[in-house]
């Protein structure tokens, strides 16, 4: 079961298109809180692919030194469990986080999603999250592909729904869509 938000902490979820500035435009919003930040980067390294390791490497290179970055491809709750007030959680991204836990089965899913979603919610911590969003175009044809859009829209819709403040980053631009959409139903784990 996921439980209430009880967290004082504000809660931020950066969304768009690859490459439409997203991560950019989290950075921007983590430095104006003026408090500690932890990158949270859950990509895993693949040193046999050199273009997704020189994109690694783009992302770090903006990061200011003083940021500390741990790398979390899979223990994403535990991770947010363990942050410690005033520091703020920068997590890029929650597409990739996803990505790594593609073999999981459906059960196996629900429950780490519920664990991501209680942690977020009983933070002591500031949460930005950066997610892609992928069901913009067709279906996928293949049903590794239908996963992966499904549980990226699903969990992306949760924490929207808890978020305090949800962006749109689109062409370069920020929408502020707390200020500027409506707001749909809450969802439960299961994303329906």
């Amino acid at each position: 079961m996921i439980q209430q938000r009880v967290s004082p902490q504000h809660l931020i979820l950066v969304t768009g298109a690859a490459r439409s500035g997203k991560s950019e435009w989290a950075e921007t919003l983590a430095r104006k809180l003026d408090k500690p930040i932890i990158y949270v980067a859950t990509a895993l390294e693949n040193p046999d692919d050199p273009e997704w390791q020189t994109r690694l490497e783009n992302h770090r290179r903006r990061r200011p030194p003083e940021w500390q970055t741990l790398s979390v491809p899979y223990a994403l709750a535990a991770t947010i469990e363990q942050g410690v007030s005033p520091q703020c959680l920068l997590i890029d991204s929650l597409g990739t986080w996803v990505a790594n836990g593609l073999e999981a089965d459906e059960a196996t899913w629900q429950e780490t999603t519920i664990q991501l979603l209680n942690s977020v919610q009983q933070a002591s911590v500031d949460l930005i999250f950066v997610a892609e969003e992928t069901g913009w175009g067709v279906v996928p044809a293949y049903p590794l592909g239908r996963q992966f859009r499904d549980r990226l829209g699903h969990l992306t819709r949760q924490l929207g729904t808890l978020a305090d403040t949800v962006y749109l980053v689109v062409g370069g631009h920020a929408l502020n869509l707390s200020v500027l959409g409506q707001p749909l139903k809450k969802v439960g784990a299961e994303g329906y």
